[in-house]
């Protein structure tokens, strides 16, 4: 197992273990928010998990683990930014894994309606955005979820109940707004 090996000092395993989990590190940086510095939010949150990889106890993926760290790096970077209406969210669409459309017609809508999610994304609380991104955007597990922002489940749950609802309705006032 490439985390008992990395533990035990073996950096190849450690660089093993970056290179399988950096687009989803990267991914988790940018839907949460932190836009052009993502590289160096996810940058900080390996070398934290190289020097914490003591306390990864196994109770959770290793990517919930090191995800959580990147979330929390995250979050270190909106309480030191300064102004917080340069926040920039953008979706970090996976081009392998979109289906593509033959029509220009289709193209252009399917990219009206990522750019209408992103902008209600961008809406709703962080707390909402959070958990928005990791059940939805990252594909997390509910306890993935749990690991990921640490949170416990009970919160997560009703969480994400509610930021649907709002998103739904933020997305729904923008219909009717642009018929």
């Amino acid at each position: 197992m490439l985390v008992t090996r990395a533990r035990a000092g073996d950096l190849e395993a450690y660089d093993l273990l970056v290179a399988r989990h950096t687009a989803s590190a990267h991914r988790t940086a940018v839907l949460l928010g932190a836009g052009a510095d993502s590289e160096d939010v996810i940058q900080e949150a390996f070398v934290k998990g190289y020097r914490k990889l003591s306390r990864y106890r196994g109770d959770s993926s290793f990517r919930s683990w090191l995800l959580a760290i990147v979330a929390n790096e995250t979050r270190n970077l909106h309480r030191s930014r300064v102004r917080r209406d340069g926040l920039a969210l953008r979706a970090a669409a996976n081009p392998a894994s979109e289906v593509a459309e033959d029509d220009a017609v289709g193209a252009v809508l399917a990219g009206e309606r990522r750019a209408a999610l992103v902008a209600a994304l961008r809406q709703l609380p962080v707390r909402d955005r959070e958990v928005i991104v990791c059940r939805f955007f990252l594909d997390l597990s509910e306890d993935e979820t749990v690991a990921t922002l640490g949170w416990p489940r009970g919160t997560v749950k009703s969480r994400t109940s509610r930021a649907l609802a709002k998103l739904r309705a933020l997305l729904a006032d923008k219909e009717v707004r642009h018929g």
